[in-house]
């Protein structure tokens, strides 16, 4: 039976939909204006959907590359054998993972496909096969993905609860984290839902996020869909906003988590961690174990993409007109890394990463044996 991701959320946005041998990808760029979806029919579509920011967030990024090669070679004209098949797959995995190098869970997925690919070819001659086993294995990395975003919510609403006396919360976010970011629910985003769903938030605040304004275009977006209730303010606005006392908790997504627990997300949130530590606010970094990388031992090794500069000198994330001075020079990374010892802990599908009783640090590690 075909497989079709319209099952996923029926009252969620969605980034992603799928069916076999199909797939469109909400352009969010136009949001929240426009609805328009993109037909992507092969990797090299998926590629650019995700270089160009048709789609992003890192989990939602990881699962629009494997079901866009799902899609090309489901639609492909091949008689090679398992052996061609597996260097056409690799190949193009390959490929796929150069569009977003910061975020972790595109490579960890591609690593993971290519062990599946490599694996249905010691057991078969027939390229086709091994397509199949790849489609197979896409599809249910889009399954997973949903049922993993729903017990971050849960196990986020559960710690953020348990650190307040409070009988409604509000909660502060940075970027966009909800089901446009995931195939999904949301990460950070699904937290302040799970708590919505409780009965016991009071407000979520979002960032604009610029340059690109995630926060303004998309989380708002998602909010006012849903009909939580939200309040926009400026990135800059966030320090002034803990100190009025209006921020019970901090939770943001991850784009990659280092084995010490330092974490890269969207650019803006290390301001954020600073100025809830000053204030005495938990910070939570919410995100699948997919976006954990036990080889790297710091942040200080996560590579950070730098966007254009037509970001910062033009309106709409530069796609709009010219607002900068011409002649000057701009530093525009992506994202920025969060150290561990401003991160209260980080919540997962099999639950929070809290530090050890020992001191102030993460043994993610060990989490990850003990639950993987």
């Amino acid at each position: 039976m075909a497989f079709e991701s319209n099952e996923v959320a029926a009252t969620t946005l969605q980034a992603i939909c799928y069916k076999r041998g199909s797939l469109q990808l909400l352009d969010q760029r136009k949001l929240p204006l426009e609805t328009v979806y993109l037909e992507i029919r092969d990797s090299t579509d998926g590629w650019n959907a995700i270089r160009e920011m048709v789609v992003r967030g890192a989990p939602a990024i990881a699962i629009a590359a494997a079901l866009s090669l799902a899609v090309e070679v489901f639609n492909l004209d091949f008689n090679g054998s398992a052996t061609d098949a597996v260097s056409l797959l690799q190949k193009k995995l390959e490929y796929l993972v150069t569009s977003r190098p910061t975020a972790v869970n595109l490579s960890d997925a591609a690593t993971k496909l290519k062990e599946v690919i490599s694996n249905a070819a010691a057991t078969t001659s027939e390229g086709r096969s091994v397509f199949q086993v790849y489609i197979d294995a896409a599809e249910v990395m889009l399954e997973d993905d949903v049922a993993s975003n729903r017990a971050i919510g849960s196990y986020g609403a559960s710690i953020i609860q348990q650190q307040t006396e409070k009988q409604k919360l509000s909660v502060l976010t940075h970027c966009n984290t909800g089901s446009l970011a995931t195939a999904g629910y949301g990460t950070a985003l699904g937290v302040i839902r799970a708590l919505h769903s409780a009965g016991v938030l009071k407000r979520a605040y979002c960032t604009e996020t610029r340059p690109f304004n995630q926060g303004s275009r998309l989380t708002a977006f998602e909010l006012v869909h849903e009909k939580i209730p939200g309040t926009l303010i400026a990135d800059s606005a966030a320090a002034a906003l803990m100190k009025a006392g209006h921020v019970d908790a901090v939770v943001v997504g991850a784009d990659r988590v280092a084995s010490n627990g330092d974490t890269a997300n969207k650019i803006g949130t290390y301001s954020v961690a600073l100025s809830a530590k000053f204030h005495n606010v938990p910070f939570y970094v919410a995100a699948p174990l997919t976006s954990i990388d036990l080889s790297l031992s710091s942040g200080q090794e996560i590579v950070i993409e730098e966007r254009s500069p037509k970001e910062l000198l033009n309106t709409h994330g530069g796609l709009g007109e010219q607002i900068a001075a011409s002649g000057i020079s701009v530093w525009n990374p992506a994202f920025d890394v969060t150290p561990a010892n401003l991160i209260s802990g980080i919540i997962t599908e099999k639950g929070v990463i809290t530090k050890t009783s020992a001191g102030d640090a993460f043994d993610i590690k060990a989490f990850v044996q003990k639950t993987g």
